[in-house]
């Protein structure tokens, strides 16, 4: 069998964390006089790298050390509010585990930050299946741009054409389109018509097998 690696995103694709990051940005932008509403954070916070939504809801350019010092504070209230609550996915663990079972490649590929991926990992106890971690500290440049997804297919020394990316983002599955790789869309944050065309749908990992998904490749 053709070597192939499947590339997972975190948020909202190994865990739901959306609704807790929702939570850390309410208080943070609380504290800082923001305004927001939840349609703005679903068009502007999910998917999306910290330089993007700082500087949306804050209506001016955030970078440098301002940006780091807000990504630093929002992301340590994520962390302290997730912490008791992280869970994969429903039939992540099992999923990732038959993967494993067939000696496939894998990764994790995300635009949150390391400390944040190193949660995750740790809580759902399968760093040791993992043969490749990227976060937002590993590039230059964030999703859409393809930069992350083509990298991590470069670490684990796999053709492009035989990567499959699970992502669950607008600017996520448009990463995995422009690195040229198949994608699966998950529906955890978003419905079909809120996503570009992926090549494959699931609701959560109950409802795809290895084989469905190795058919991608051809």
């Amino acid at each position: 069998m053709q070597e192939i690696a499947i590339l997972f995103d975190m948020d909202g694709v190994i865990a739901h964390t959306n609704p807790y990051h929702s939570k850390a940005f309410e208080a943070f932008f609380d504290k800082h006089h923001i305004s927001y509403n939840l349609a703005q954070f679903e068009q502007h916070m999910y998917g999306k790298h910290n330089s993007y939504i700082m500087s949306h809801f804050f209506e001016r350019k955030i970078e440098g050390d301002e940006l780091l010092e807000l990504e630093k504070e929002k992301e340590g209230l994520f962390r302290s509010i997730y912490a008791q609550h992280i869970e994969g996915i429903p039939g992540y663990v099992d999923f990732l585990k038959s993967i494993k079972q067939e000696k496939i490649k894998t990764a994790v590929a995300t635009s949150a930050p390391r400390a944040n991926m190193d949660l995750i990992v740790d809580g759902l106890n399968i760093r040791h299946m993992m043969d490749s971690f990227m976060s937002s500290e590993d590039v230059k440049k964030h999703k859409p741009d393809p930069e992350i997804y083509l990298s991590s297919a470069a670490k684990l020394n796999v053709p492009k054409e035989h990567c499959i990316v699970f992502e669950d983002s607008f600017s996520g599955v448009s990463a995995a389109i422009n690195a040229n790789m198949k994608v699966v869309g998950v529906l955890s944050s978003h419905s079909k018509s809120e996503l570009p065309p992926c090549d494959f749908y699931i609701s959560d990992y109950t409802e795809i097998k290895l084989p469905s998904l190795l058919n991608l490749i051809d």
